[in-house]
């Protein structure tokens, strides 16, 4: 069996990379496209377009600039909706009969949204906003709680009189 040597420095599948790749990368990536999406649009596969980051810095930017771009849009959209906003709107009537469609321009106003404002809030404000609730258990009194060890045995008994507690009380409220 003959050992395959490793290939040196320049040798091998020459890259599918072309310079022209770095601007539909910012392209792809400010419409919001993953790399998964941007390995398809190339036609190669998720792997390569990390490798083409590590071997060509400007590839790596334009990746980093279209993803940044497309993160500040959606964090504008939800800030526009938390605090609601307002926008120029047209209405087409189309009246009876042949007559020509009336348009009637007016102001829409979007009310603000509880659910990206809670977002937000969690996200901008977490120690007043968070969900984490504190649990303190204490024992008798508001003391320590005890330990103790036990035996095996003793275990074996605490957990069979747990049982027979459950199966008694299950046995009354089918009675």
């Amino acid at each position: 069996m003959a050992s395959r040597r490793k290939p040196r420095k320049g040798e091998g599948r020459p890259t599918a990379f072309k310079p022209e790749f770095v601007a539909q990368a910012v392209k792809l990536a400010e419409l919001g496209a993953t790399d998964r999406e941007i390995a398809e649009f190339f036609d190669v596969s998720e792997r390569t377009i990390y490798r083409w980051q590590h071997e060509h810095a400007e590839f790596c930017h334009a990746l980093k600039v279209g993803k940044e771009a497309a993160d500040e849009r959606v964090v504008k959209s939800l800030y526009r909706r938390a605090v609601g906003y307002t926008f120029d709107a047209v209405k087409i009537l189309a009246p009876k009969g042949d007559g020509a469609p009336i348009y009637a321009p007016y102001v829409e106003h979007v009310a603000p949204d509880t659910t990206a404002c809670i977002f937000w809030l969690k996200n901008r404000r977490r120690d007043d906003w968070r969900d984490k609730v504190d649990h303190e258990m204490t024992g008798k009194d508001g003391g320590a709680i005890a330990v103790a060890d036990a035996t095996p045995v003793e275990i074996a008994r605490r957990i069979a009189f747990a049982l027979g507690q459950g199966l008694r009380a299950a046995e009354q409220e089918t009675a």
